[in-house]
């Protein structure tokens, strides 16, 4: 396939990252596991605490509530990792140490996609015998439903992406499978029960990747309910959902019509998941430590109070790990609130931002580095550049002033700025721009929401953000796949542009950065799209439209009950859900 010699590349660029990222020794095996509590950074490419006992319960807890759990309605990084457990896409990210956890293999497909010449139609022939929860068999036909709902319906499950909607022939004419009850779309063939076809209107060469998503976990349309299909999920995996209760919890327990021998991918240790929504996040912190949990389910690391306790004391940094997220933490400015529909107005934020103060208030160079980019190092397509460099990266008053006065601004002016209520790393970043801006006279009011409403209810929509004068709004983002396609598309083209549940959040709809996308995704060559990437990554900050702040990094700490830990890169540097057993 044409993607793998991408896929390598990516990998070699990982592999140094995470060794540029690691403050300790390895202490693995030759076979990558390591057969007791590590040290520091053990996980970033091995297997540390490893592990193929069965049973104890996992336990996981999150500081807020999941957009959804429901494969098909959600876009956090945590939710497409933790629901693996209980959906099989068609092809999967290896759950495997290092590097080669970047690798895509099949999952419910039998091999990877066959694509036409001009990759624009790809072909899956699906496992036989593998069956839900119920004993009834996974067809074609249930994992086109799963698509056709995930990005044709906003009015029931606005929280995905819409890459389906964008490239399959027909996908913008389409209404969905609710609205359009009795109709089809024809550009998703399924000729038989293990067979699928995709017909693009437009080259797509990244599609295995594509397919690992969690839209492409099989929904029967029997089973289907709209947006309260998540109040009861069809397992395709090796758990169920025993219950769930809507912002408070969910319990998982083993699915007894999964086959391990037709899933090579899942080990499956735990006899019993359960997690629990809505706690403090220091208090998150505390339960790891204390060994009470085996999990933060949010993947995204030791909060900025909590990292003392644990960086002093050598017996506890032995059980942190430091990887790159793959993430980036980014200022985004709605090109539709005033005045940043002038981009000299927008220039005037890029160059007041002092970069070093927010490091600093995250937490420093533990918790990520400065940033100049929208693509981070670890992403493929990367390249160094700084469009609106200042002296250390700590704002030039001068130059903001230059453009506050190009924009007719020239004694600044007041606007919203919005962060994560239940993200107190995000607040402290908000609260160090806010001082930033004010010495150039922009003054910012912090409006904080909560992580699980706010791209559905506020951020994320634009009704919201234009009626309440969002003109700036606090971002973090990490691939939808490790390429700068997989990276970008979603939040900064033009197609991606939502009435709710979007991630565009400046609305940037730029001709020259939406056609360099396109024309990036159709090159089969893999060293051309790669280059073109970092031509889009300049295009958009031509644009002057995001501020990017932060590579980010996680300190993740693993408590001594958790077994099988091992970082992915292909989950923004979170532990590999589908790996982690408990000794408990």
């Amino acid at each position: 396939m044409k993607t793998k010699k991408a896929t390598a590349a990516l990998a070699s660029a990982i592999v140094l990252a995470l060794g540029a990222s690691a403050c300790g020794g390895g202490g693995s095996s030759k076979d990558g596991s390591d057969g007791g509590g590590g040290v520091a950074d053990a996980a970033l490419k091995s297997i540390v605490n490893k592990s193929d006992k069965k049973g104890g319960t996992a336990t996981f807890e999150h500081s807020d509530v999941p957009d959804s759990l429901d494969p098909g309605n959600t876009y956090y990084g945590w939710v497409q990792n933790f629901s693996r457990l209980y959906g099989r896409s068609l092809t999967a990210f290896k759950p495997a140490a290092g590097s080669e956890g970047l690798e895509v293999v099949p999952d419910l497909a039998e091999d990877l996609g066959k694509p036409s010449k001009d990759a624009k139609t790809w072909t899956y022939k699906l496992k036989k015998g593998v069956k839900y929860e119920d004993g009834t068999e996974v067809t074609a036909k249930d994992v086109k439903h799963a698509i056709l709902r995930s990005n044709f319906a906003p009015e029931a499950l606005s929280n995905g992406p819409t890459y389906f909607k964008a490239y399959l022939e027909g996908g913008d004419k389409y209404k969905g499978p609710y609205k359009d009850k009795g109709k089809d779309l024809k550009s998703i063939e399924t000729p038989d029960d293990h067979t699928i076809v995709f017909h693009l209107a437009k080259p797509f060469a990244d599609f295995d990747y594509l397919a690992t998503f969690s839209q492409t976990a099989p929904v029967p349309a029997a089973k289907d309910k709209g947006a309260e299909y998540v109040k009861n999920i069809v397992s395709s995996g090796p758990y169920k959902f025993e219950s769930y209760n809507e912002g408070r919890s969910a319990t998982l327990v083993r699915n007894p019509e999964w086959d391990a021998k037709a899933d090579k991918l899942r080990p499956a240790l735990p006899d019993k998941i359960t997690i629990k929504f809505k706690v403090n996040p220091t208090t998150v912190d505390q339960h790891l430590m204390n060994n009470q949990i085996t999990m933060d389910a949010a993947g995204t690391g030791l909060q900025t109070k909590t990292q003392p306790k644990v960086l002093t004391k050598k017996a506890e940094r032995d059980k942190t790990d430091n990887p790159y997220a793959g993430a980036l933490s980014y200022l985004a400015m709605s090109t539709k609130v005033k005045p940043f529909d002038n981009i000299e107005c927008r220039k005037a934020v890029q160059y007041a931002t002092d970069k070093v103060s927010i490091q600093q208030a995250l937490g420093g160079d533990t918790k990520g580095d400065v940033a100049s980019t929208m693509l981070p190092p670890t992403v493929n397509g990367y390249t160094k550049f700084d469009t609106y460099k200042t002296p250390g990266n700590k704002g030039d008053v001068a130059k903001a002033k230059a453009s506050l006065k190009k924009c007719g601004k020239p004694n600044g002016f007041s606007t919203n700025l919005t962060a994560r209520s239940d993200r107190p790393d995000e607040i402290a970043m908000a609260t160090a721009l806010k001082a930033s801006l004010e010495k150039v006279g922009i003054k910012a009011e912090i409006k904080q929401f909560p992580s699980g409403k706010y791209f559905g209810n506020f951020a994320g929509n634009p009704s919201y953000v234009h009626e309440h004068n969002l003109g700036l709004m606090m971002m973090a983002w990490g691939a939808d796949w490790p390429t700068g396609f997989g990276f970008l598309d979603q939040i900064v083209n033009g197609s991606a542009i939502k009435p709710s549940g979007g991630n565009n959040l400046m609305e940037l709809d730029d001709p020259k950065v939406n056609q360099a996308l396109a024309d990036g995704i159709a090159m089969t060559d893999d060293d051309e799209r790669t280059k073109k990437w970092g031509e889009v990554d300049k295009l958009v900050m031509d644009t002057a439209t995001t501020v990017p702040l932060i590579y980010r990094k996680n300190l993740l700490y693993r408590p001594d009950q958790a077994t099988n830990v091992t970082v992915t890169q292909a989950y923004l540097g979170m532990y590999d859900y589908v790996l982690v057993g408990t000794s408990k």
